[in-house]
């Protein structure tokens, strides 16, 4: 498949889309959302991952249940919870003090909601696989419940920050359905790359979709392979 893609178009029609000022800008916002949203992603996550992990209070199969929402509805449908819960009193008021609805904060938000969901999976797996008796050992020899996860627990878990992160950043940069119904696909504002994708499909420019699809291929592999790699660091 990608082979076909890539053999598809010519290469000067593939650099002539790629040097327009419209895709070259949903490039870079695509870029600094999906590191930006991966960065919040990775922020929430390891302390929900702890909790969901290490800890034990009623209700944790509901809030494990909860989690999960984002990743088994449908990612129309997240959008369009976005939109209705800024519709609100309480999203309005929150609106007009960060405007979310139709801009790119928007963008970052779709796009945290969907990849905060995949980074908690891989921080709870991570927590789980760590043995906790280092963090019971660090806190009989006097350290709090804080500076043992600070100084114990999480220098042992980065590999898994850093596979939870990209997780959200991959995940974050496929989103198409939460952004267009929350954050719209409009020109040189909330154009993101999959967005363009389908903006090129809708006018029939086919070579500048295949030129996009060919760059996002690109950034996956390129997310997979560092996965890859930090997997199998000693």
């Amino acid at each position: 498949m990608v082979g076909a893609a890539a053999t598809y178009s010519r290469p000067h029609d593939l650099v002539g889309a790629l040097t327009s000022p419209e895709i070259q800008y949903a490039i870079k916002l695509s870029l600094v959302t999906c590191t930006v949203s991966a960065l919040v992603s990775l922020i929430v996550a390891v302390p929900v991952g702890y909790l969901m992990s290490r800890g034990r209070f009623p209700g944790k199969n509901v809030m494990d249940t909860l989690l999960d929402v984002p990743i088994v509805l449908p990612p129309m449908v997240v959008g369009l919870c976005l939109l209705i819960l800024f519709q609100t009193p309480a999203g309005r008021a929150v609106d007009k003090v960060v405007p979310f609805t139709y801009t790119v904060y928007g963008v970052v938000l779709a796009q945290f909601i969907m990849g905060a969901a995949w980074a908690v999976r891989a921080m709870r797996s991570t927590f789980d696989y760590l043995p906790s008796r280092p963090e019971d050992v660090a806190m009989t020899l006097g350290c709090s419940r804080g500076q043992a996860v600070w100084h114990v627990t999480l220098p042992a878990a980065k590999r898994g920050m850093f596979t939870a992160a990209s997780i959200a950043w991959a995940r974050s940069l496929g989103e198409f359905g939460p952004i267009l119904v929350f954050a719209g696909a409009t020109r040189m504002k909330t154009e993101v790359l999959p967005t363009t994708v389908w903006l090129e499909l809708s006018v029939g420019n086919l070579e500048a979709a295949i030129a996009v699809s060919l760059v996002m291929i690109a950034l996956a592999v390129a997310v997979l392979l560092a996965i890859r790699a930090a997997g199998e660091r000693p």
